[in-house]
C-alpha cells in the first residue's frame, strides 16, 4: 500500500513502510478512504489508491463516526477546496504519506484559494473527538475576508503528529492566525505552526496561534516551532485575547523563532490581554529566538527549565 521505497518518521522517530503499516493498523478496525488530488475523482469510491477520491472534504463525508476510519492522503500534489472543510465526525484518522516525516515540508497537502464565501473562516475545522493528523500541511490562500485561518482546533482529544499549519495571506489582519485553537484537551507532537518567509505588516499582532472567545483546556504543545518574520514589535507568535485558558496551556521544549532579517524583533514570544486566572500557562525548556522576551509579564505565564542568558537569544523569565 505505501511503496517500497518509503520510510516515514512518527513522533520524531525514524520507522519503516511496515511499521507504519502496524501503526495505522493499530488505530482501529475501521476502513480506508483514500485522496489523490491529481489522479483521483470525487466520483469514486475512495477505497483504493486507484480509486481515490480527488478531495479531502470527500473522504470526510465518506467516513463513519466511531468507526476509527483511516483517510490516506497522497504527497504529489497539493489538495485544493472549494470550501472550509468541517470534521465533526469520531475517531478518524488522516494519514499524509509523502517520504520522511519532518516538522515542516509534507508533501501531503490541503489549501483554500476561495476569493468569496463568509463561511469559509479556515481551511479545516476539527469539531469531532479523539480524531488524528500525522503528516499533514494545511494552508490558507484565500482572500475572503472571514478567512482568517489555515486549521481551527474546536474537538476534543484531537492530536496532531508531525503536521504544520500556514495562513499565506491576511498578513495585515490583526486577528489573523495560522492556527485558531478553542479546543478541548488538544496535543500537538512535532508540528510546525508559522511562517517565517512572509511578513506581518503594522502595528499588529498577527499571532501563529490565536486563542480568543472560547476557553481551550488541557492544551500541549511539544517539540514544536513557531516560526515568524515580524514586521513590527508587537507581533506575537502565541496570543491569547481574554482569559481563555482552562487547567493549562503547556508548551514543552518549544522554539519560538523570528526571522533574523526581519523588520523587528517582538516585544514577546506569547503574549495576553488579560491574566489567566482560569488555568496556567507553563514554557518548559523552551527558547526564543530574535524576540525581546519570550513571555509578556504579569498575565500569569510562566517560564521553566534552562533558560539561556545569551543575550541574541532573545530569552527571557516573564514575572508571573
Amino acid at each position: 500500500m505505501f511503496g517500497s521505497n518509503r520510510d516515514f518518521y512518527h513522533t520524531g522517530l525514524q520507522i519503516g513502510r511496515s511499521d507504519l503499516q502496524a501503526m495505522v493498523n493499530g488505530m482501529g478496525p475501521g476502513d480506508h478512504f483514500f485522496v489523490d488530488y491529481r489522479n483521483g475523482s470525487d466520483n469514486n469510491d475512495g477505497k483504493t489508491w486507484a480509486k481515490a477520491f480527488r478531495t479531502y472534504s470527500k473522504a470526510v463525508d465518506a467516513v463513519v463516526s466511531n468507526h476509527n476510519d483511516i483517510i490516506h492522503i497522497a504527497g504529489d500534489s497539493t489538495v485544493v477546496e472549494t470550501a472550509m472543510v468541517t470534521l465533526s465526525k469520531n475517531r478518524v484518522h488522516t494519514v499524509g504519506h509523502n517520504g520522511a516525516l519532518g516538522h515542516y515540508g509534507a508533501g501531503a497537502k490541503i489549501d483554500c484559494t476561495l476569493a468569496a464565501g463568509s463561511s469559509n473562516i479556515a481551511t479545516f475545522k476539527n469539531t469531532g473527538v479523539r480524531n488524528t493528523f500525522t503528516g499533514v500541511k494545511f494552508t490558507n490562500s484565500s482572500t475572503v475576508a472571514a478567512g482568517l485561518y489555515a486549521g481551527w482546533e474546536a474537538g476534543e482529544y484531537a492530536r496532531y503528529f508531525n503536521c504544520e499549519m500556514q495562513k499565506l495571506t491576511d498578513l495585515d489582519e490583526a486577528l489573523a492566525a495560522d492556527l485558531l485553537l478553542q479546543g478541548d484537551s488538544p496535543q500537538f507532537y512535532n508540528c510546525c505552526i508559522g511562517v517565517s518567509s512572509l511578513s506581518t505588516v503594522g502595528a499588529i499582532v498577527r499571532p501563529n496561534v490565536l486563542l480568543t472567545t472560547v476557553q481551550s483546556k488541557d492544551v500541549l504543545f511539544e517539540n514544536c516551532i513557531f516560526p515568524k518574520q515580524a514586521g513590527n514589535a508587537a507581533a506575537q507568535m502565541i496570543n491569547l485575547i481574554g482569559n481563555v485558558v482552562d487547567r493549562f496551556l503547556l508548551f514543552k521544549d518549544c522554539i519560538f523563532i523570528n526571522d533574523a532579517l526581519a523588520a523587528a524583533d517582538p516585544d514577546h514570544a506569547i503574549g495576553a490581554t488579560a491574566a489567566q486566572t482560569n488555568g496556567s500557562v507553563l514554557l518548559k525548556n523552551c527558547t526564543s529566538v530574535h524576540c525581546t522576551v519570550m513571555a509578556e509579564a504579569a498575565v500569569n505565564i510562566y517560564v521553566d527549565g534552562a533558560v539561556p542568558l545569551f543575550a541574541t537569544s532573545g530569552v527571557s523569565v516573564a514575572a508571573a
